[in-house]
Formats: structure tokens, sequence, C-alpha cells
């Protein structure tokens, strides 16, 4: 499994900028080739995309994830991909995001090492454009504050709330991938099927 890694400075909060991550329907708002994605339960979210000119849809599961310092996710079907993004504060309103990715090249078409090219440059596009979608913003789009360990949500005392700019509160765990019509938030760049046998930072 070949591996890629990224890392960027944002200008927003850590709470900010790991809140927006959270909003995978909107990832296709800002992450070229993904047409669509769907939150399917806490854990598990479903990808649909043009990926090197052809069509795939997978599936994919959330394994780990702790509030304001890391997602890491692994395929479920399609691609045998994997993923991990952490969030480090750097100062009061900056954010170091670093995301790594590991990726099974499928067919003759993808296990040369023009794939690995295309997915480094995909990955640099998408962690610019997702800079520049939250900079541009005052607020993230939403958030889920819930905790994940072991592909399993944690229990419901361990979620945190979240405030929406107009100061009302969206449950205690707030909402994973709210996107009426696409018109919620915005989103990271090329496809990332992904699958969990990258090694934590």
């Amino acid at each position: 499994m070949e591996k890629i890694e990224k890392s960027i400075e944002v200008g927003r909060p850590i709470r900010v900028v790991y809140n927006q991550w959270t909003q995978f329907e909107e990832f296709p708002r800002f992450m070229s080739g993904v047409k669509e994605v769907r939150q399917l339960d806490d854990t598990h979210v479903h990808w649909h995309a043009e990926i090197w000119g052809r069509d795939k849809e997978w599936d994919a599961e959330i394994t780990e994830q702790v509030p304001d310092e890391r997602i890491s996710w692994k395929s479920v079907s399609g691609a045998s991909t994997a993923g991990t993004v952490c969030f480090e504060p750097v100062g009061p309103e900056r954010t170091r995001v670093r995301v790594i990715m590991a990726y099974e090249p499928e067919g003759a078409i993808e296990n040369v090492g023009d794939a690995l090219g295309v997915m480094r440059r995909q990955l640099g596009e998408t962690v610019e454009d997702f800079k520049e979608f939250i900079e541009d913003r005052r607020y993230e789009t939403g958030a889920w504050r819930g905790t994940v360990k072991n592909s399993q949500k944690q229990g419901a005392g361990s979620a945190q709330g979240r405030t929406s700019p107009g100061g009302s509160t969206a449950g205690q765990e707030g909402q994973r991938g709210h996107m009426p019509g696409h018109a919620t938030g915005d989103v990271p760049n090329d496809a990332w099927p992904f699958k969990q046998d990258v090694k934590k930072p």
C-alpha cells in the first residue's frame, strides 16, 4: 500500500477547522472529482466520484475520531484505501492540518508511478482548497463532536454540543454531514477512498 502525506496551516481556530472537516457531505464543494458524499450513519460514509476518468462508488468507515485531534478512516468496499487527518493548534487563530493517505492501486491503469503523482497533486489541491474555503468563512457550516474508537461511536457523554452562529444549539452531538441540496458548506478535493493501514502520527 502506497502512502502520501500533506500538511498545511490554516488561518482559523482548531475547533472551527475540525468542525468543518466533520461535514463529509459537503466535501464535493471543494474536492474535485467527488460527485456526492452521503453520511449513512455516524461511522459510515458512501462516496461517488470520478477517478482517472472512471465513475466509482465505495463505502468508508470512520475507525477513530477524537474532537480537535484526528479522524481516521478506511474503505470497506472498492479500492483498498485508508487515511488519517490530524489537527494541531499553532496559535489562537491558526491550525496545522496534516493528511496521511494510503492507497492500493487497482489494475494496470493505476499501478504505475503516475497514480501516486496524480494522488499527490490532488491531495495538495484538496488541502489548499480546504484552506481557502474555511478561511473565506467566518463560521464552520456544521459540526459533529462525537468520539469514535475501534469503528464504534462512544457514549453520548463523550460528545460535546455545538452552538451555531445564530446561537442555537445543534443537539448534544451536533450534525453529521448536513447537506440540503449541496448548499450548506464546502468540502475537500479529489476522491479519497480511505482504508486504515496507515500508522498514526
